[in-house]
């Protein structure tokens, strides 16, 4: 749990257009190529075409049960020819997580995750799991360093209504990330971000990440934001 607390933070935020999962990315050198494939994506995964997660804590334990899933979520796939439903592939890496914990000699995997995804009979999910094995379905949570301070701030901030879109949920994202980061402003380079959203008429579900680019606006706005209520209180 220690691992977890001091990894960077994670954020995911259910909207009813898909779901946002938000890292920070800690650049600890600034001689780290940040396009390596290693460092480019460092606590996101794809897992299946129709679910995705973040994490926070040992990574090379994430890479362990990211893999296990990947192998579950296709041999389901070769078996049944569909996918396999959201909250299936969760349990099933949860009992190998529960199964660490049960005997002498074996540690437990120092990681947490955040799991977003689409099936057809649940529609969008998000879930988050412990190293215990737990896990909850949420309708926005996040994991890491400083995440009481971020939940309370998902708790005063998170709207479930038909208003609250993608961009709501990205921005509400990026107001955690600043206030947990514990910096004044925020920049692109600093935040990792990606979406799942399911397409009606492909009948598809689509997992991508959000670039700089498409981040610069949003971190700008949010900063704006950040300093005019800073000025007035």
């Amino acid at each position: 749990m220690e691992s977890i607390s001091n990894s960077g933070s994670a954020i995911g935020i259910l909207s009813k257009e898909g779901i946002i999962l938000a890292t920070e990315k800690k650049v600890i050198s600034k001689l780290l190529d940040t396009g390596a494939v290693g460092c480019r994506r460092e606590k996101m995964y794809k897992l299946d075409d129709h679910v995705a997660c973040a994490v926070a804590g040992l990574t090379a334990d994430a890479n362990i049960l990211i893999n296990k899933a990947r192998l579950a979520a296709q041999q389901y796939l070769f078996t049944y020819q569909e996918s396999m439903p959201v909250e299936q592939l969760v349990r099933r890496l949860c009992d190998v997580k529960q199964g660490y914990t049960q005997f002498g000699g074996m540690r437990p995997f120092g990681v947490s995750f955040l799991y977003a995804g689409w099936d057809e009979e649940n529609g969008y999910q998000l879930y988050h799991s412990d190293p215990s094995g737990n896990y909850a379905g949420w309708k926005a949570h996040a994991i890491g360093a400083n995440h009481q301070q971020a939940q309370n701030i998902l708790n005063q901030d998170y709207k479930d209504d038909e208003t609250f879109g993608l961009r709501e949920a990205m921005k509400l994202a990026l107001k955690v990330l600043m206030k947990t980061m514990d910096s004044t402003s925020l920049t692109s380079d600093k935040v990792e971000m990606s979406a799942v959203k399911y397409d009606a008429e492909s009948q598809q579900v689509y997992f991508s990440y959000v670039t700089e680019e498409e981040l610069e606006p949003l971190v700008s706005e949010v900063n704006e934001e950040g300093k005019a209520k800073d000025s007035t209180s």
